[in-house]
């Protein structure tokens, strides 16, 4: 549901030693549940959503360059490999499984990615002087150049952020990351301590008057801008219910670090389960609980989809199987 980005991410500033400066942080908030958040703000947000869950982010970004017969060819073949006892038909424990795995490796790979830039010693672990080198030395050594990009951008704020949240990731203490801390680091969501620090950070982005809590007009403005005239769509009069009736639990009248956890990490909560059987629901023509490979194919925009379908673009480029 959420798409807020720190936009600290989209400045690309080249560091010394060729690292690229950018910033690291949280991921987008977590989509919740579809039951009990059901509104479709757009169909193709939605829709990305459900394709970076089922193929994961970079090989959602694969899929939109082919063209729909390509994107359907590769469906295709990728359903054999859902189908885990071979029966011709996906439950939702083979969706499940499948996005866990999709997920985790998108984790792991990200971390592999970036690690070479920050293990600048090549000691295999990435010390904190060495992260706030790469992501901000440029800037700490030239903050003339700076002036209006660091008002906006903020990196007073981002790089003590960052600290904290490496500080916390950092198990032993010792001020540098091994391969699981740096994880930790990168996607704190993915881990059980790490959860307090997806709140905080949370609050402090939707947080706009610094009062410590997030208030209807708050939550509303993170989905919504009211920049453009004209009356509020209808999903947005359906988020204000949904705060009122089960976002601020309390009824105060605000979100505390509590309600914000219920809301974004509640318990028992699984995320590859839910969007398992918000796939299956919404492809599931028979009803029977269960995915035929021509029911995955006859929806397969919401799997997979294509630049050329999502804005007429007929993008043909040849990639390796998932």
């Amino acid at each position: 549901m959420m798409n807020t980005h720190c936009v600290l991410g989209l400045l690309l500033v080249l560091c010394g030693g060729g690292v690229l400066c950018k910033p690291t942080f949280r991921k987008e908030r977590i989509r919740l549940d579809p039951e009990l958040n059901g509104q479709i703000n757009d169909e193709n947000q939605s829709f990305q959503q459900d394709h970076e869950a089922f193929l994961g982010k970079d090989e959602a970004k694969t899929f939109d360059q082919l063209t729909p017969e390509e994107s359907k060819d590769k469906l295709g073949k990728i359903i054999g490999r859902i189908d885990s006892n071979n029966d011709g038909l996906i439950n939702a424990e083979e969706l499940k499984t499948w996005i866990k795995r999709v997920q985790k490796r998108y984790v792991y790979e990200n971390v592999a990615r970036v690690w070479k830039d920050y293990d600048v010693n090549k000691d295999n672990e990435i010390s904190w002087d060495e992260y706030k080198q790469a992501t901000y030395g440029y800037y700490l050594a030239n903050p003339e150049e700076f002036l209006d990009a660091a008002e906006q951008f903020n990196f007073k704020k981002m790089m003590p952020r960052d600290e904290r949240r490496f500080n916390i990731a950092d198990l032993n203490g010792d001020l540098k990351a091994n391969r699981e801390e740096f994880t930790a680091f990168l996607h704190p969501e993915e881990f059980e301590h790490m959860k307090d620090t997806v709140i905080l950070e949370t609050l402090e982005d939707i947080d706009k008057n610094g009062d410590g809590y997030v208030d209807q007009d708050e939550y509303i403005a993170d989905m919504f801008s009211h920049e453009e005239d004209g009356p509020e769509p209808d999903w947005v009069a359906t988020e204000r219910e949904q705060f009122a009736d089960l976002r601020d639990l309390n009824k105060d009248g605000k979100m505390d670090k509590e309600e914000i956890r219920h809301w974004i990490l509640p318990q028992n909560y699984d995320h590859a389960e839910a969007e398992a059987r918000h796939l299956i629901y919404e492809s599931d023509l028979d009803k029977d609980k269960l995915l035929t490979k021509d029911e995955i194919l006859q929806n397969w925009n919401m799997f997979v989809g294509s630049q050329a379908t999502n804005y007429g673009e007929d993008l043909t480029k040849n990639h390796d199987e998932l």
